[in-house]
Protein backbone atom coordinates (compact mmCIF):
# COMPACT_ATOMS: atom_id res chain seq x y z
CA UNK A 1 0.00 0.00 0.00
CA UNK A 2 1.35 3.25 -0.92
CA UNK A 3 1.90 6.16 1.93
CA UNK A 4 2.47 9.71 1.07
CA UNK A 5 4.66 12.26 2.62
CA UNK A 6 3.36 13.19 2.50
CA UNK A 7 9.16 23.57 -25.81
CA UNK A 8 9.78 26.40 -25.49
CA UNK A 9 13.23 26.73 -26.81
CA UNK A 10 15.31 24.26 -28.72
CA UNK A 11 18.34 24.70 -26.71
CA UNK A 12 18.94 24.59 -23.14
CA UNK A 13 21.55 26.86 -21.63
CA UNK A 14 23.01 26.91 -18.46
CA UNK A 15 22.45 30.43 -17.27
CA UNK A 16 25.28 32.45 -15.87
CA UNK A 17 24.48 32.81 -12.22
CA UNK A 18 24.22 28.73 -11.97
CA UNK A 19 27.57 27.14 -11.31
CA UNK A 20 28.46 23.79 -13.24
CA UNK A 21 26.81 21.81 -11.13
CA UNK A 22 23.53 23.78 -10.50
CA UNK A 23 20.53 21.77 -11.81
CA UNK A 24 18.42 24.35 -13.03
CA UNK A 25 18.12 24.92 -16.21
CA UNK A 26 15.56 27.84 -17.88
CA UNK A 27 14.60 27.45 -20.94
CA UNK A 28 12.71 31.15 -21.48
CA UNK A 29 10.65 32.18 -24.13
CA UNK A 30 11.55 35.53 -25.69
CA UNK A 31 8.85 37.63 -24.16
CA UNK A 32 9.34 36.15 -20.70
CA UNK A 33 6.33 36.21 -17.56
CA UNK A 34 6.13 40.14 -17.20
CA UNK A 35 5.01 41.28 -14.02
CA UNK A 36 4.63 39.02 -11.56
CA UNK A 37 2.54 39.45 -7.66
CA UNK A 38 3.03 38.21 -5.00
CA UNK A 39 1.90 34.48 -3.48
CA UNK A 40 4.90 34.76 -0.32
CA UNK A 41 4.43 31.38 1.61
CA UNK A 42 2.10 28.13 1.37
CA UNK A 43 -1.23 28.97 0.76
CA UNK A 44 -1.33 32.14 0.14
CA UNK A 45 -0.70 35.70 1.29
CA UNK A 46 -3.73 34.71 3.74
CA UNK A 47 -3.08 31.38 3.75
CA UNK A 48 -6.34 30.16 2.36
CA UNK A 49 -5.29 29.05 -1.44
CA UNK A 50 -7.34 32.13 -2.56
CA UNK A 51 -6.19 34.67 -5.02
CA UNK A 52 -8.11 37.51 -5.87
CA UNK A 53 -6.50 38.54 -9.07
CA UNK A 54 -8.59 38.71 -11.69
CA UNK A 55 -6.90 39.96 -14.87
CA UNK A 56 -6.70 37.03 -16.91
CA UNK A 57 -9.45 35.01 -18.94
CA UNK A 58 -10.65 31.69 -19.16
CA UNK A 59 -10.61 31.54 -22.71
CA UNK A 60 -7.81 29.41 -23.07
CA UNK A 61 -5.99 28.63 -26.33
CA UNK A 62 -7.47 25.57 -27.59
CA UNK A 63 -3.71 23.84 -27.98
CA UNK A 64 -2.98 25.13 -24.36
CA UNK A 65 -1.59 27.38 -22.56
CA UNK A 66 2.05 29.17 -23.98
CA UNK A 67 4.98 27.99 -21.54
CA UNK A 68 7.34 31.33 -20.90
CA UNK A 69 9.61 29.25 -19.04
CA UNK A 70 10.40 25.60 -17.70
CA UNK A 71 13.35 24.54 -15.41
CA UNK A 72 14.60 21.59 -13.07
CA UNK A 73 14.34 22.04 -8.90
CA UNK A 74 15.43 18.21 -8.33
CA UNK A 75 13.07 15.75 -6.51
CA UNK A 76 10.65 16.94 -4.16
CA UNK A 77 7.18 18.39 -3.23
CA UNK A 78 8.06 21.67 -2.23
CA UNK A 79 5.35 24.06 -3.54
CA UNK A 80 6.56 28.16 -4.94
CA UNK A 81 6.76 31.02 -3.10
CA UNK A 82 6.89 34.62 -4.91
CA UNK A 83 7.56 37.81 -3.84
CA UNK A 84 9.13 40.81 -5.73
CA UNK A 85 9.95 39.58 -8.84
CA UNK A 86 11.86 36.04 -6.66
CA UNK A 87 10.68 33.01 -6.90
CA UNK A 88 11.27 30.28 -4.50
CA UNK A 89 11.28 26.73 -4.01
CA UNK A 90 12.88 23.55 -3.28
CA UNK A 91 14.86 20.33 -3.97
CA UNK A 92 16.70 17.19 -3.78
CA UNK A 93 19.69 15.91 -6.51
CA UNK A 94 22.49 13.88 -5.68
CA UNK A 95 22.42 13.75 -2.08
CA UNK A 96 22.03 17.22 -2.05
CA UNK A 97 19.01 19.32 -1.03
CA UNK A 98 18.66 22.59 -2.95
CA UNK A 99 16.74 25.84 -1.93
CA UNK A 100 16.35 28.05 -5.14
CA UNK A 101 15.70 32.00 -5.76
CA UNK A 102 15.02 32.23 -9.44
CA UNK A 103 13.64 35.47 -11.52
CA UNK A 104 10.05 34.86 -11.46
CA UNK A 105 9.34 36.40 -14.81
CA UNK A 106 11.96 34.51 -16.70
CA UNK A 107 13.76 31.39 -14.38
CA UNK A 108 17.05 32.51 -14.00
CA UNK A 109 18.80 31.53 -11.02
CA UNK A 110 19.37 33.95 -9.13
CA UNK A 111 20.66 32.19 -6.07
CA UNK A 112 21.14 28.24 -4.15
CA UNK A 113 22.00 27.38 -0.77
CA UNK A 114 22.47 23.21 -0.93
CA UNK A 115 23.50 21.35 2.22
CA UNK A 116 23.49 17.21 2.50
CA UNK A 117 20.39 15.77 3.42
CA UNK A 118 18.57 12.09 3.07
CA UNK A 119 16.20 11.53 0.07
CA UNK A 120 13.23 10.13 2.68
CA UNK A 121 12.25 8.31 -0.23
CA UNK A 122 9.80 5.87 1.75
CA UNK A 123 7.11 4.65 -0.98
CA UNK A 124 7.22 7.55 -3.16
CA UNK A 125 10.17 9.63 -4.61
CA UNK A 126 10.87 11.88 -1.46
CA UNK A 127 12.68 15.20 -1.11
CA UNK A 128 11.90 18.27 0.70
CA UNK A 129 7.76 18.73 1.06
CA UNK A 130 8.22 21.47 2.89
CA UNK A 131 7.75 25.32 1.12
CA UNK A 132 9.18 28.48 1.83
CA UNK A 133 7.76 31.46 3.45
CA UNK A 134 9.26 34.57 2.35
CA UNK A 135 8.38 37.71 5.14
CA UNK A 136 9.66 41.17 3.69
CA UNK A 137 12.88 40.42 2.78
CA UNK A 138 13.85 37.18 5.14
CA UNK A 139 12.47 33.88 3.69
CA UNK A 140 12.18 30.64 5.61
CA UNK A 141 13.21 27.14 4.68
CA UNK A 142 12.51 23.73 5.95
CA UNK A 143 14.74 20.93 4.84
CA UNK A 144 13.50 17.42 4.97
CA UNK A 145 16.14 16.32 7.90
CA UNK A 146 15.15 19.56 10.09
CA UNK A 147 17.24 21.93 8.16
CA UNK A 148 15.55 25.05 9.27
CA UNK A 149 17.35 28.44 7.64
CA UNK A 150 16.34 32.33 7.89
CA UNK A 151 17.93 33.91 4.36
CA UNK A 152 18.13 36.82 3.34
CA UNK A 153 15.77 37.19 0.12
CA UNK A 154 17.64 39.18 -2.18
CA UNK A 155 21.03 37.26 -1.93
CA UNK A 156 20.59 34.24 0.01
CA UNK A 157 22.66 35.14 2.62
CA UNK A 158 22.54 33.35 6.07
CA UNK A 159 20.36 35.40 8.55
CA UNK A 160 20.18 32.11 11.41
CA UNK A 161 19.97 28.55 11.39
CA UNK A 162 18.50 25.54 13.64
CA UNK A 163 18.51 21.71 13.64
CA UNK A 164 15.18 20.80 15.11
CA UNK A 165 16.13 17.01 15.64
CA UNK A 166 19.03 18.60 18.18
CA UNK A 167 16.95 21.74 18.64
CA UNK A 168 14.14 20.24 19.52
CA UNK A 169 15.37 16.83 20.92
CA UNK A 170 13.39 14.72 18.63
CA UNK A 171 13.56 11.89 15.88
CA UNK A 172 12.89 12.90 12.22
CA UNK A 173 9.72 11.99 11.28
CA UNK A 174 9.17 8.81 9.25
CA UNK A 175 8.50 11.13 6.31
CA UNK A 176 10.77 14.00 7.44
CA UNK A 177 9.60 17.41 8.47
CA UNK A 178 7.47 18.74 5.55
CA UNK A 179 5.88 21.90 7.88
CA UNK A 180 6.29 24.94 6.27
CA UNK A 181 6.74 28.72 8.00
CA UNK A 182 4.06 30.27 9.64
CA UNK A 183 4.61 34.04 10.57
CA UNK A 184 2.57 34.58 13.48
CA UNK A 185 3.56 38.47 14.50
CA UNK A 186 7.74 38.38 15.55
CA UNK A 187 7.81 34.74 15.21
CA UNK A 188 7.82 31.70 12.80
CA UNK A 189 6.17 28.47 13.74
CA UNK A 190 6.19 24.97 12.81
CA UNK A 191 4.61 22.19 13.54
CA UNK A 192 7.53 19.55 13.95
CA UNK A 193 6.98 16.98 16.63
CA UNK A 194 6.78 19.77 18.87
CA UNK A 195 5.30 23.37 18.08
CA UNK A 196 7.90 25.44 18.11
CA UNK A 197 7.71 28.76 18.01
CA UNK A 198 10.97 31.10 17.06
CA UNK A 199 11.83 34.89 16.70
CA UNK A 200 11.83 35.48 13.40
CA UNK A 201 14.54 38.24 13.25
CA UNK A 202 17.17 36.19 15.66
CA UNK A 203 15.98 32.49 15.83
CA UNK A 204 16.01 32.75 19.60
CA UNK A 205 13.60 29.78 20.80
CA UNK A 206 10.03 31.54 22.25
CA UNK A 207 8.86 28.35 23.21
CA UNK A 208 8.34 24.76 22.23
CA UNK A 209 5.51 22.11 23.28
CA UNK A 210 5.40 18.99 24.49
CA UNK A 211 6.33 15.96 21.99
CA UNK A 212 3.87 14.21 20.09
CA UNK A 213 4.09 12.47 16.27
CA UNK A 214 4.66 14.54 13.84
CA UNK A 215 2.20 15.81 11.66
CA UNK A 216 2.98 16.80 7.75
CA UNK A 217 0.85 19.95 7.84
CA UNK A 218 1.29 23.59 8.78
CA UNK A 219 0.40 25.94 11.55
CA UNK A 220 -2.73 27.94 11.32
CA UNK A 221 -4.03 30.65 13.24
CA UNK A 222 -7.19 31.59 14.81
CA UNK A 223 -8.67 35.60 13.45
CA UNK A 224 -9.94 38.04 14.87
CA UNK A 225 -10.15 37.97 19.00
CA UNK A 226 -8.46 34.39 19.00
CA UNK A 227 -5.49 35.97 16.78
CA UNK A 228 -3.81 34.48 20.15
CA UNK A 229 -4.55 31.03 19.67
CA UNK A 230 -2.68 28.39 17.18
CA UNK A 231 -4.48 24.89 15.46
CA UNK A 232 -2.25 22.24 14.25
CA UNK A 233 -2.86 18.63 13.22
CA UNK A 234 -0.56 16.20 14.01
CA UNK A 235 -0.52 12.32 14.16
CA UNK A 236 -1.82 12.07 17.66
CA UNK A 237 -4.06 14.68 17.62
CA UNK A 238 -5.58 18.26 16.56
CA UNK A 239 -4.40 20.86 18.85
CA UNK A 240 -5.09 24.48 19.68
CA UNK A 241 -2.32 26.32 21.40
CA UNK A 242 -1.69 30.10 22.75
CA UNK A 243 0.66 31.47 20.32
CA UNK A 244 2.59 33.75 23.79
CA UNK A 245 3.58 30.98 25.51
CA UNK A 246 3.27 27.41 23.58
CA UNK A 247 0.87 26.33 26.54
CA UNK A 248 -2.12 24.16 25.22
CA UNK A 249 -5.61 25.35 25.41
CA UNK A 250 -7.46 22.17 23.73
CA UNK A 251 -6.95 18.75 22.02
CA UNK A 252 -8.74 16.14 20.48
CA UNK A 253 -7.70 12.71 19.54
CA UNK A 254 -7.44 12.39 15.98
CA UNK A 255 -4.93 8.99 14.58
CA UNK A 256 -4.60 7.45 11.40
CA UNK A 257 -3.49 4.03 10.83
CA UNK A 258 -0.67 5.16 9.14
CA UNK A 259 0.20 8.22 11.52
CA UNK A 260 0.00 10.02 8.20
CA UNK A 261 -1.58 13.20 8.99
CA UNK A 262 -0.76 15.54 6.48
CA UNK A 263 -3.16 18.52 6.24
CA UNK A 264 -3.28 22.11 7.70
CA UNK A 265 -6.13 22.94 9.96
CA UNK A 266 -8.56 25.39 8.41
CA UNK A 267 -10.20 27.96 10.38
CA UNK A 268 -14.00 29.61 10.42
CA UNK A 269 -14.35 31.91 13.36
CA UNK A 270 -14.36 29.54 16.28
CA UNK A 271 -14.87 26.18 14.01
CA UNK A 272 -11.77 23.72 12.93
CA UNK A 273 -11.63 22.07 9.94
CA UNK A 274 -9.62 18.74 9.83
CA UNK A 275 -9.02 16.02 6.96
CA UNK A 276 -7.03 12.60 7.11
CA UNK A 277 -6.55 9.87 4.88
CA UNK A 278 -6.99 6.16 4.88
CA UNK A 279 -10.76 5.70 5.29
CA UNK A 280 -10.12 8.18 8.18
CA UNK A 281 -11.82 11.09 7.17
CA UNK A 282 -12.86 14.55 8.27
CA UNK A 283 -14.15 16.68 11.34
CA UNK A 284 -15.43 19.97 12.49
CA UNK A 285 -14.92 20.66 15.88
CA UNK A 286 -15.99 24.08 17.69
CA UNK A 287 -13.47 25.49 20.21
CA UNK A 288 -15.55 26.05 23.15
CA UNK A 289 -13.92 27.29 26.79
CA UNK A 290 -13.63 23.90 27.88
CA UNK A 291 -11.52 22.25 25.07
CA UNK A 292 -12.94 21.21 21.48
CA UNK A 293 -16.42 19.88 20.59
CA UNK A 294 -16.66 17.58 17.89
CA UNK A 295 -20.01 18.79 15.45
CA UNK A 296 -19.86 16.17 12.88
CA UNK A 297 -17.14 13.66 11.18
CA UNK A 298 -17.41 11.63 8.37
CA UNK A 299 -15.49 10.27 5.27
CA UNK A 300 -17.28 12.20 2.70
CA UNK A 301 -13.64 14.00 2.53
CA UNK A 302 -10.44 12.06 3.20
CA UNK A 303 -7.49 14.08 2.76
CA UNK A 304 -4.73 12.52 1.96
CA UNK A 305 -2.03 15.42 1.92
CA UNK A 306 -3.32 18.11 0.00
CA UNK A 307 -5.70 20.79 1.50
CA UNK A 308 -9.12 21.56 1.27
CA UNK A 309 -9.97 25.44 -0.27
CA UNK A 310 -13.06 27.33 2.15
CA UNK A 311 -14.97 29.25 -0.57
CA UNK A 312 -18.15 30.80 0.40
CA UNK A 313 -18.73 28.44 2.73
CA UNK A 314 -17.95 24.99 0.79
CA UNK A 315 -14.93 23.04 0.96
CA UNK A 316 -12.91 21.74 -2.56
CA UNK A 317 -10.88 19.09 -1.69
CA UNK A 318 -9.42 15.82 -3.03
CA UNK A 319 -11.26 12.57 -1.43
CA UNK A 320 -9.29 9.51 -1.36
CA UNK A 321 -5.66 7.80 -1.42
CA UNK A 322 -2.93 7.99 -3.73
CA UNK A 323 -3.30 4.39 -4.31
CA UNK A 324 -6.63 4.65 -5.14
CA UNK A 325 -6.58 6.91 -8.10
CA UNK A 326 -9.56 5.54 -9.68
CA UNK A 327 -11.55 6.48 -6.91
CA UNK A 328 -10.70 9.37 -6.32
CA UNK A 329 -12.90 12.16 -6.55
CA UNK A 330 -13.05 15.84 -6.41
CA UNK A 331 -15.79 16.75 -3.75
CA UNK A 332 -17.52 20.19 -3.04
CA UNK A 333 -18.80 19.97 0.38
CA UNK A 334 -21.08 21.71 2.94
CA UNK A 335 -18.69 23.09 5.83
CA UNK A 336 -21.24 23.12 8.10
CA UNK A 337 -23.04 20.42 7.68
CA UNK A 338 -20.27 18.17 6.05
CA UNK A 339 -22.98 17.27 3.08
CA UNK A 340 -21.62 16.44 -0.27
CA UNK A 341 -23.07 18.76 -2.98
CA UNK A 342 -21.19 17.21 -5.74
CA UNK A 343 -18.06 14.87 -6.64
CA UNK A 344 -16.25 14.35 -9.60
CA UNK A 345 -13.50 11.39 -10.70
CA UNK A 346 -10.41 11.94 -13.09
CA UNK A 347 -8.10 14.05 -11.08
CA UNK A 348 -6.42 11.49 -9.14
CA UNK A 349 -4.99 12.38 -6.12
CA UNK A 350 -4.12 16.29 -7.59
CA UNK A 351 -3.96 19.61 -5.65
CA UNK A 352 -6.20 22.70 -6.37
CA UNK A 353 -6.51 26.37 -5.30
CA UNK A 354 -8.49 29.33 -5.87
CA UNK A 355 -8.16 32.45 -8.23
CA UNK A 356 -11.16 34.77 -9.42
CA UNK A 357 -13.88 31.85 -8.02
CA UNK A 358 -12.62 29.67 -10.33
CA UNK A 359 -11.07 26.32 -9.28
CA UNK A 360 -7.24 25.83 -10.94
CA UNK A 361 -6.82 22.00 -10.18
CA UNK A 362 -3.96 20.09 -11.24
CA UNK A 363 -4.13 16.65 -11.56
CA UNK A 364 -2.24 14.33 -10.67
CA UNK A 365 -1.11 13.33 -14.28
CA UNK A 366 0.14 16.71 -14.78
CA UNK A 367 -3.12 17.90 -16.46
CA UNK A 368 -4.50 21.45 -15.35
CA UNK A 369 -7.50 22.30 -15.64
CA UNK A 370 -9.98 25.09 -14.48
CA UNK A 371 -13.47 24.43 -13.14
CA UNK A 372 -16.62 27.20 -11.73
CA UNK A 373 -16.24 27.33 -7.64
CA UNK A 374 -19.52 26.31 -7.89
CA UNK A 375 -21.60 24.02 -5.22
CA UNK A 376 -24.36 23.75 -7.68
CA UNK A 377 -22.59 21.68 -10.07
CA UNK A 378 -19.32 20.93 -11.43
CA UNK A 379 -18.45 22.84 -14.68
CA UNK A 380 -15.42 22.84 -16.60
CA UNK A 381 -14.06 26.20 -18.46
CA UNK A 382 -10.84 25.04 -20.01
CA UNK A 383 -8.05 22.59 -19.43
CA UNK A 384 -4.47 22.40 -21.29
CA UNK A 385 -1.40 20.33 -21.14
CA UNK A 386 0.82 21.29 -18.06
CA UNK A 387 3.05 18.82 -17.01
CA UNK A 388 3.51 14.75 -16.79
CA UNK A 389 4.95 12.55 -14.50
CA UNK A 390 3.48 12.05 -10.70
CA UNK A 391 1.68 16.09 -9.69
CA UNK A 392 1.01 16.20 -6.04
CA UNK A 393 2.04 19.76 -5.21
CA UNK A 394 0.20 22.93 -5.56
CA UNK A 395 -0.18 24.84 -8.43
CA UNK A 396 0.22 28.66 -7.91
CA UNK A 397 -1.50 31.34 -9.90
CA UNK A 398 0.42 34.91 -9.73
CA UNK A 399 1.11 38.05 -12.18
CA UNK A 400 -0.93 36.63 -15.00
CA UNK A 401 0.89 32.73 -14.92
CA UNK A 402 0.17 29.98 -13.32
CA UNK A 403 3.36 28.05 -11.80
CA UNK A 404 3.86 24.00 -11.02
CA UNK A 405 6.30 21.53 -10.53
CA UNK A 406 6.22 17.75 -10.97
CA UNK A 407 8.09 15.39 -8.31
CA UNK A 408 10.67 14.59 -10.50
CA UNK A 409 11.74 18.60 -10.47
CA UNK A 410 10.60 20.10 -13.52
CA UNK A 411 9.02 23.68 -13.08
CA UNK A 412 6.63 25.44 -15.56
CA UNK A 413 5.68 29.14 -15.57
CA UNK A 414 2.61 29.20 -18.06
CA UNK A 415 1.06 32.42 -19.33
CA UNK A 416 -2.49 32.66 -19.00
CA UNK A 417 -4.37 34.71 -21.56
CA UNK A 418 -5.61 38.82 -20.89
CA UNK A 419 -8.81 39.60 -19.65
CA UNK A 420 -10.51 41.30 -22.62
CA UNK A 421 -10.35 45.06 -22.25
CA UNK A 422 -13.92 46.66 -21.04
CA UNK A 423 -13.45 49.86 -22.23
CA UNK A 424 -15.52 50.82 -25.18
CA UNK A 425 -12.59 52.53 -27.22
CA UNK A 426 -10.23 49.04 -26.59
CA UNK A 427 -7.54 50.78 -24.60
Amino acid sequence: MLKPLFSCLCLLTVLPACDASDPVIATPTPSAAGSVSNWPCWMGPNYDGISIEANWSEEWPAAGLEVAWTGQLGIGFSSISIADGRLFSMGHVDGEEFVYCLDAATGKTLWTHRYACELVDNLYEGGPGSTPTIDGDLVYTLGKQGQLFCFRAANGEIVWQKDLQVDLEIPMPEWGFNSSARVVDDAVVFEAGRVVSYHKLTGEKNWQSEPHRAGYGSVARFAGERSGLLATLDCDAVRVTDATDGSEIASFPWKSPFGTNSTTPILAGDKVFISTGYQVGCGMFQLQEDGLDLIYENRSMRNHFNNCILYDGFLYGIDGNSNLGRVVHLVCMNLETGEVAWRERGFGCGSLMIADGKLVILADDGRLVLAEANPEEYRQLASSPFLEGRCWTVPVLAGGHIYGRNAAGKIVCARLPAKPSTNPDGA
